[in-house]
């Protein structure tokens, strides 16, 4: 069935990152893609993307998207207060250590974000795409926007002449959190670029060429930098076989 009441790109997503018992990501990731994916969307949500971090085998990260913060409280009552989770939320929580590193975001600016349907939906079981996904993470102190225009004014261009154009740029949501039951990271100032790739040479060769250019070497990504409040965050991830990011 259809997600109910979400038409065109969420216009607002959930970067969910959990940490699990050692062993058991793929335990979770069967599960997850087999019994959480459609009823999350008969709700009225969309479940955007599913990957293995990289760099963590105890790494699960996924996106969920919704069409405005009041779905989002409906939808997300609806369904952990549902008979699928009642069934299976035992056994996905019995997999995980922490599930509350999770950024509310939106896309930049409203209207774009990813453009994926659920009617491309691979079926359960799909081997997963050859693909890889890329996730950089800027943070910036709380009220200013300077870095978060650079990355959107300056940045972005760049990466859209030198290779494969962002799957998405999101920035933090301030709303509040109306589903407490759900914790987010309060505080934020973030700025994330999502880009996919056939494989991480290809990504390598893309930040290649985009610190060729010497204006962006030069004056753009140091003008970031001093924005900064800590070092970017990559996330290097592989989606599952239902992702519908990849």
């Amino acid at each position: 069935m259809p997600p109910t009441g979400l038409v065109g790109p969420p216009a607002v997503i959930e970067l969910r990152q959990y940490t699990l018992r050692p062993g058991r990501r793929d335990e979770l990731i069967a599960l997850f893609d087999r019994e959480f994916v459609e009823p999350q969307e008969e709700v009225g949500m969309m479940v955007l993307g599913q990957f293995r971090d990289l760099d963590d085998p105890d790494r699960f990260v996924w996106l969920r998207g919704f069409r405005d913060m009041a779905a989002r409280r409906r939808g997300l009552t609806d369904f952990y207060g549902g008979p699928v989770w009642a069934r299976h939320g035992p056994q996905a929580n019995d997999t995980m250590i922490d599930s509350d590193d999770v950024l509310l975001l939106r896309p930049e600016p409203a209207g774009s974000g990813f453009a994926c349907s659920p009617s491309g939906r691979p079926a359960v079981g799909a081997p997963a795409p050859d693909r890889f996904v890329d996730a950089t993470v800027w943070s910036f102190p709380p009220g200013r926007h300077e870095g978060v225009e650079l990355i959107r004014d300056g940045l972005l261009p760049v990466l859209r002449e030198t290779g494969p154009a962002p799957l998405a740029f999101l920035t933090t949501e301030h709303a509040h959190n109306t589903f407490p039951r759900l914790p987010v990271r309060s505080g934020e100032n973030v700025a994330v670029i999502f880009t996919s790739y056939p494989d991480e040479s290809a990504h390598r060769r893309h930040l290649t060429d985009m610190r060729a250019d010497a204006l962006t070497r030069g004056e753009l990504l140091p003008a970031i930098a001093r924005e900064q409040t800590a070092a970017p965050r990559k996330l290097r991830l592989a989606p599952t076989g239902r992702s519908l990011v990849s």
